[in-house]
């Protein structure tokens, strides 16, 4: 196996859980009589985590942003698995990867709780570790590091797959190898404009980074 330890971003990664995001944005939205956010925008405004997200979907100045946040934060935990699904292949990915003696692992930026609630559901077994206090989101290399630690796993024979600038970011900032896929919210012309150098279009094509 070319690499012992394999980790993964989530959104536009293992999930697609961009619709559910675009509801849970406006529904907070609508709440405060603000204009609805389309899927488009909801597309190029994650990445980052749960409060840049709102952040540009809310009107520059917009007082009530944290009140907004937390409203998000709060319905998205519990709306957070009406439409979101794996791509096609990833469960099977992930069992011939672990079945091979790999250690893998979610790395997100979304909030940690909605982070461990989604991969217990749609891939159990699997170690998630979100967005927490005290550990800056990516593009610093701080999440990708301390998951590291906390899985016993070594910084030498591990890859970072992601689907966005933020991830190839990370990855440079962190000395890792990047597997970028172009099945995400980003697409291949963006992931090539922000440097990633390895882009995947298929499963199989990762599974052929990974191990030859």
């Amino acid at each position: 196996m070319r690499y012992q330890a394999i980790l993964f971003d989530m959104d536009g990664t293992l999930l697609d859980t961009l619709t559910d995001m675009q509801d849970a944005v406006n529904h907070v939205l609508a709440a405060h009589g603000l204009p609805l956010r389309t899927l488009e925008e909801v597309r190029r405004f994650v990445g980052n985590g749960a409060g840049p997200l709102i952040h540009r979907a809310l009107p520059e100045g917009y007082p009530q942003e944290q009140k907004v946040l937390a409203e998000y934060r709060a319905y998205y935990q519990a709306h957070n698995c009406v439409r979101t699904h794996p791509y096609a292949g990833i469960p099977a990915l992930l069992e011939e990867l672990r079945g091979a003696g790999v250690t893998t692992a979610v790395v997100s930026n979304k909030p940690h709780a909605n982070t461990v609630d989604l991969a217990a559901r749609f891939f159990p077994g699997l170690p998630a570790f979100g967005q927490r206090e005290g550990i800056p989101a990516k593009p610093a290399p701080d999440m990708v590091w301390a998951a590291l630690e906390e899985l016993g796993a070594p910084r030498e024979g591990a890859l970072y797959v992601g689907d966005s600038e933020v991830d190839v970011e990370m990855a440079r900032r962190a000395g890792l190898p990047l597997a970028a896929v172009a099945w995400g919210f980003r697409g291949r012309a963006l992931l090539e404009q922000a440097g990633a150098r390895c882009i995947v279009d298929t499963v199989p094509e990762l599974l052929a980074v990974a191990t030859e």
